[in-house]
């Protein structure tokens, strides 16, 4: 049965960051319109209060005088001081004065309004009399605001009626607010397209980084990106960077091993084969000294693979199995292993009474192995000192012989797999013996060299830190 899969189109990172901008800025102009929308209508609110309080005030001082300013005479009724405001005093152009007596409207300002003519005002006014109410009504002119003060005098009673159009009131709160609706889509798309340009800048480096990793393939991993800037980004091109090298180090060195495996695998596996193709097995003679023969190649094959796998094994974190050691006992005993190596004299060419961290057993094989270099490249009687030093931030161990000497141009190559200076006669070994001192070195943190001896020979070098901190994780002995 056929498996149909789907593709789904994921959102980039850039189109999300400028959306969450967006929605962000968006969300804060709606809150800012929103927050000043009702303060300004609050401050609209008790404008218009303000103004009818005003209108009030002025008819009570009318009122509390009774005496018509025009006249000097007191007012007949409350209908002629009504009458008298009305003609004193200009309303605002949002407001109409209504005077009301007689249960109906009698006068108005300005005279040309129609409102007072509508069928339902006055049964908005009346209920409002008793106590001088305030009411807000709905109508075609939209939504009104009507405000009552009662007038007795004489038994007789009128009252001023202010009428006050809210949607004229509000109209500057409306201008101003479809001004801010503008400036706020205008400063949303400014900031929108801000937010896509820094993105698409600051994730510019992400972009390459994943084109450049498309572009890698298991046989080039020699591509870099560009580091520019110093910020995380940079930082993180860096680290990309430091990768990529040491995959690529690690393949080139996994090909370069493989490679020359394959090659010194390729010599005895030839002998083997031709040997056998070639073997008379009805000679008795022959069949044994052939054995013989291909017994010790698949020694000589067993030593190459176990050497090879120690050298895989050097990049392992348990490669070291890390303790305190003592530095002037280990050098004791180094002498004393290596005097089965050959008939050569040995000497100890001193030693530091100090205590570091590493591994004793990887230690002694790499100093062994260098003595057993160095007894290849001597003669009996010649000299092999070991010894060691140590300073507040090294240990130092060194293997120094009267041979030849090595080459200044080969000092480099001896340590690399299957490198190889001058070969001693009767020398059967691969050229991985000093790569493996080099990988137990490295292993340590260290370095291993080599120079001329005083006064004439090789004078190899194992140089160590001391690791003081990881000498404090274990107690004194």
């Amino acid at each position: 049965m056929a498996v149909r899969t789907t593709s789904r189109r994921s959102v980039s990172v850039r189109v999300r960051i400028t959306a969450t901008v967006a929605l962000l800025v968006l969300a804060g102009l709606v809150v800012a319109g929103v927050i000043v929308a009702t303060i300004e209508s609050r401050r609209v609110d008790q404008q218009v209060t303000a103004e009818v309080d005003q209108e009030f005030a002025e008819l009570a001082k009318l009122q509390t005088g009774g005496v018509n300013p025009a006249t000097g005479a007191p007012f007949a009724s409350p209908q002629a001081m009504v009458r008298q405001f009305l003609e004193t005093n200009v309303p605002d152009d949002n407001e109409l004065l209504i005077g009301w007596w007689d249960d109906g409207v009698r006068a108005q300002s300005p005279k040309w309004d129609e409102i007072s003519a509508s069928g339902w005002f006055p049964d908005v006014v009346r209920p409002l009399l008793a106590d001088n109410g305030t009411t807000t009504v709905d109508s075609e002119y939209g939504e009104l605001r009507v405000s009552t003060q009662s007038i007795d005098q004489g038994g007789r009673t009128g009252a001023l009626v202010v009428v006050t159009f809210l949607d004229q009131a509000r109209t500057g709160l409306h201008e101003t607010m479809r001004t801010y609706a503008i400036v706020a889509a205008l400063a949303l798309l400014l900031v929108t397209a801000m937010a896509a340009w820094v993105s698409g800048r600051l994730l510019s480096p992400l972009r390459t980084l994943r084109e450049t990793a498309d572009e890698i393939s298991e046989s080039d991993l020699s591509q870099r990106l560009p580091v520019t800037g110093n910020d995380d980004l940079t930082a993180l091109t860096r680290t990309f960077n430091g990768l990529l090298g040491r995959l690529e180090s690690a393949f080139v060195g996994q090909r370069e091993f493989l490679d020359d495996a394959g090659h010194e695998l390729k010599t005895p596996l030839t002998v083997l084969r031709g040997h056998l193709e070639l073997l008379d097995t009805t000679d008795s003679v022959e069949v044994a000294e052939t054995r013989l023969l291909l017994l010790d190649e698949i020694d000589r094959m067993s030593r190459l693979v176990g050497d090879l796998i120690l050298l895989a094994k050097s990049d392992r974190p348990d490669f070291l199995q890390l303790q305190p050691v003592d530095l002037g006992g280990l050098t004791s005993e180094l002498v004393a292993k290596a005097r089965g190596l050959g008939d050569r004299t040995w000497l100890a060419d001193g030693a530091a009474e100090v205590k570091f961290v590493g591994d004793p057993q990887r230690l002694t094989q790499a100093v062994l192995q260098l003595a057993d270099n160095a007894v290849k490249h001597t003669a009996a009687g010649d000299t092999i000192a070991i010894g060691s030093s140590a300073t507040a931030t090294e240990v130092l161990l060194w293997v120094r012989d009267s041979g030849p000497g090595v080459p200044p141009e080969d000092r480099e190559l001896i340590f690399e797999r299957f490198g190889r200076s001058a070969v001693p006669p009767g020398d059967e070994g691969f050229g991985l013996g000093l790569s493996i001192v080099g990988a137990v070195v490295r292993a340590h943190g260290g370095t291993v060299t080599v120079d001329d001896a005083e006064p004439a020979g090789a004078r190899f070098v194992i140089c160590l830190p001391r690791n003081e901190d990881l000498e404090d994780e274990w107690p004194a002995s």
